[in-house]
């Protein structure tokens, strides 16, 4: 290696780090065009001085829902004072007074009081606002399932959606965003919700490799200078975060990949630097799928995992035999957290040859790993049996 090729210790291999920030907002979305047009169509109305529309936003994780809200919520607010959007995120926000303190916030500029303010006098600031600006309210309840594991869903979507009937106001819209497949949000919503909540459903599918390949492209040429990712290694990145179906996985390599390089004061990312971003990165996305599942599905995933590790038959049937030594389980519960497992991106149910074969099941990620992932605690803090 030559001194040229050596990075001063003042040096940096990023031209804008904050691209690779997860809440970073792009210029440009692509390859959601059908989704922003039916989320436009249901603002429209707002535009002409009505209410706004309602949408469930559904799709895995990675696959652009927030992005796509944040810049349509950004661009609403350049334009027009005639809606008023706002973003909640219901990781951190899940109860009512949570969720109209953060909506409070988001119109006025700063926070309602935090004592001394009931519930209906934010609710009251917020009506005022709004009926004095003749503005309609449009709210994304990100990550909107949190809501109905923490049973205030169905309150909250009452009260946003009726805040007219007490107050002067338009008729709200409200954007749910779910990143679980399995849950049907208007579903799970009683018969008092479902009378104002009319959801549209926009649907926002995995990204593609090559689709993937060009949102990076387009994040490395704003974050980083020229020629520090080679073109072999971006295709590797992004044949991996298709893997993993989620292009936020793509966008966390290539900034692992990059700080490793710089660490060791090279212009120049390496498949090595490649490598070992991936193990540090998609470790933490499989202990995250594997913290979401049952305890029942974790269980059964760590039976999986150390019959592969073993090189035992990996058919169905035989590892539904192999797991009845562990723990009771029934055929039918089995194969529901079969089916979870593979929801949640962990393992592949591949056809078997020949008749009457079944399924083979196939672990997408190390047998070490998930075992791993698997000793870690879940959602609710316990580890698997």
């Amino acid at each position: 290696m030559t001194h040229s090729s050596l990075l001063r210790s003042d040096e940096t291999l990023f031209r804008d780090p904050e691209v690779f920030e997860f809440t970073y907002l792009p210029g440009e979305i692509h390859h959601r065009d059908a989704q922003v047009r039916e989320l436009a169509w249901l603002l429209r109305p707002a535009l002409r001085g009505g209410s706004a529309g309602s949408a469930v936003l559904r799709g895995p994780p990675g696959t652009g829902k927030t992005t796509t809200v944040r810049r349509i919520f950004r661009e609403i607010r350049e334009e027009t004072k005639r809606i008023v959007p706002v973003y909640v995120n219901c990781r951190h926000d899940r109860t009512p007074l949570a969720v109209y303190r953060s909506i409070f916030k988001q119109i006025f500029g700063y926070a309602p009081p935090p004592t001394g303010r009931h519930l209906d006098g934010v609710k009251e600031g917020i009506a005022a606002r709004l009926h004095g600006e003749d503005a309609a309210l449009v709210v994304c309840l990100d990550d909107a399932n949190y809501l109905i594991a923490a049973g205030t869903s169905n309150l909250l979507l009452y009260q946003i959606l009726r805040l007219y009937e007490k107050w002067d106001v338009k008729k709200p819209g409200v954007f749910a965003v779910a990143g679980d497949l399995a849950l049907n949000l208007y579903a799970e919503a009683d018969a008092s919700v479902r009378s104002v909540f009319h959801p549209l459903e926009v649907f926002f599918p995995p990204y593609d490799r090559g689709e993937i390949r060009e949102i990076l492209t387009d994040r490395i040429k704003q974050g980083l200078y020229p020629g520090v990712m080679p073109a072999s290694l971006l295709d590797r990145i992004a044949g991996i975060a298709a893997g993993e179906q989620d292009v936020r996985v793509g966008i966390d390599l290539v900034r692992a990949a990059v700080l490793r390089a710089e660490k060791d004061g090279r212009r120049r990312v390496t498949a090595g630097d490649v490598t070992v971003a991936a193990r540090t990165v998609v470790a933490p996305v499989l202990r995250t799928r594997a913290a979401e599942l049952s305890p029942g599905e974790r269980a059964l995933l760590s039976r999986i995992a150390e019959r592969s590790r073993e090189g035992g038959d990996m058919m169905s049937g035989a590892v539904f035999e192999a797991a009845r030594d562990y723990f009771p389980i029934g055929k039918t519960t089995y194969h529901e957290h079969l089916t979870g497992l593979s929801k949640a991106g962990i393992i592949d149910l591949v056809p078997g040859t020949g008749r009457g074969r079944g399924r083979a099941i196939r672990l997408r990620y190390d047998p070490e790993d998930v075992a791993a992932a698997c000793s870690f605690p879940d959602k609710s803090g316990s580890l698997i049996p």
